[in-house]
């Protein structure tokens, strides 16, 4: 189950390992439970996410109809985007 504190441990976590394809797969040892995607931020389009960080952006994802869909309610997600921002200077 995803809550707001373990989102938040999640970006923590993040925010210490950077985001790669290896630290996605520690976070898939560690919580088994939750579905992550990685990718980056401008490939989302225009949802909003849930949480932001420098350089991370982090999107609440429903899979509960087989069909993965960005929402808003983190009653309903079970799986999180990890949206890499890079900033453009």
């Amino acid at each position: 189950m995803l809550t707001a504190e373990r989102i938040e441990a999640i970006a923590e976590e993040v925010a210490g390992l950077g985001l790669s394809e290896q630290s996605l797969a520690q976070l898939r040892s560690r919580y088994g439970d939750v579905h992550f995607t990685y990718c980056m931020d401008d490939d989302v389009g225009h949802h909003q996410p849930y949480l932001s960080r420098p350089g991370l952006n982090v999107y609440l994802v429903d899979g509960r109809d087989h069909c993965l869909k960005f929402t808003g309610q983190l009653e309903h997600a079970t799986g999180l985007v990890l949206a890499e921002v890079i900033d453009d200077e």
